[in-house]
């Protein structure tokens, strides 16, 4: 999702409901406690130069239960985020605490913010020798596309 998907969703919601992968929902008392822009300059493993432009939120929760974040106020949040930092629209990325500090991608459905988990990939494949995953099939599966029965002389 980008910002500027984010930023319409909110004006859809008159409360923030963040969910987790597995369902859970982000207690109502979160806090977005920070909200930046981050440039990744890297090289892959197969050697090409690589850059990636995201918009991040870290979601915190604390003991405050009465603490509620609107939807107007993390609105300003972000214009104010947008001028001092010249944050572009770019994709969305959410930290939030679990286990660990877990980066998310976020989409919005049925008026709820989805956290949805990520997941590392070798972005050179071609270039650092990792064959293609073959599909697997059983051959008992493959449906006879021509019609041809064993003995019909067709194969």
């Amino acid at each position: 999702m980008k910002l500027s998907e984010f930023k319409d969703a909110l004006t859809q919601v008159n409360e923030l409901t963040f969910v987790q992968p597995d369902g859970m929902l982000v207690p109502s008392h979160f806090h977005v406690t920070e909200i930046g822009k981050i440039n990744k300059h890297f090289i892959d493993c197969g050697g090409t130069m690589r850059e990636e432009n995201v918009v991040n939120f870290q979601l915190w929760v604390a003991d405050d239960i009465d603490h509620r974040f609107a939807p107007e106020k993390l609105l300003k949040v972000i214009a104010m985020s947008e001028e001092k930092l010249g944050i572009i629209d770019a994709e969305l990325e959410v930290e939030y605490q679990s286990e660990t500090v877990g980066k998310f991608d976020l989409i919005f459905d049925d008026g709820f913010f989805k956290l949805q988990n990520k997941f590392t990939d070798c972005l050179a494949k071609d270039n650092c020798g990792i064959p293609e995953t073959k599909q697997r099939i059983k051959l008992a599966d493959i449906q006879n596309q021509n019609n041809c029965a064993p003995g019909s002389g067709c194969c």
